[in-house]
């Protein structure tokens, strides 16, 4: 179900417009706009040389490709709210003992962009109660 159009500028002419790889696939590939090897264990900044206008109520999340998340590169943070109209970066990890090497035009991760609620936070004395209680980390069993 096609909700609308969502606006995207192009910031240099190697530029490329994230693209799905199906229409019902759930994230939009973005591509760097520039040739980058990311060294063993370093964390680097890509251009992908867009910005985008995401409407109101609304977030872009990014994401790891599969096909770099098993090859060992893991994209950090990643949320572009509505009201940014900046330059999209991607951040990259890279895990391996090698260099990773990344070309112009590659795609290098998937924008996911989803429909948020939002609240006012309100500082309470007491929280209500629930069966789970305090259970965290391993609460629930294997």
């Amino acid at each position: 179900m096609l909700l609308g159009q969502i606006e995207v500028k192009k910031l240099s002419d190697s530029a490329r417009l994230p693209t799905k790889g199906n229409t019902d696939d759930a994230g939009w590939d973005l591509y760097t706009n520039e040739s980058v090897t990311i060294p063993s264990g370093a964390t680097v900044l890509i251009s992908t040389g867009i910005a985008i206008a995401l409407p109101k109520g609304h977030v872009g999340l990014i994401w790891d490709r599969s096909s770099m998340g098993v090859k060992g590169v893991h994209r950090h943070s990643g949320v572009i709210d509505s009201g940014y109209r900046g330059h999209v970066k991607v951040c990259l990890h890279n895990t391996t003992k090698k260099p990773y090497h990344i070309k112009n035009g590659d795609r290098i991760a998937q924008l996911l962009i989803q429909q948020i609620s939002t609240f006012e936070l309100h500082e309470v004395e007491e929280l209500d109660t629930t069966d789970r209680g305090f259970g965290g980390f391993g609460s629930t069993g294997r």
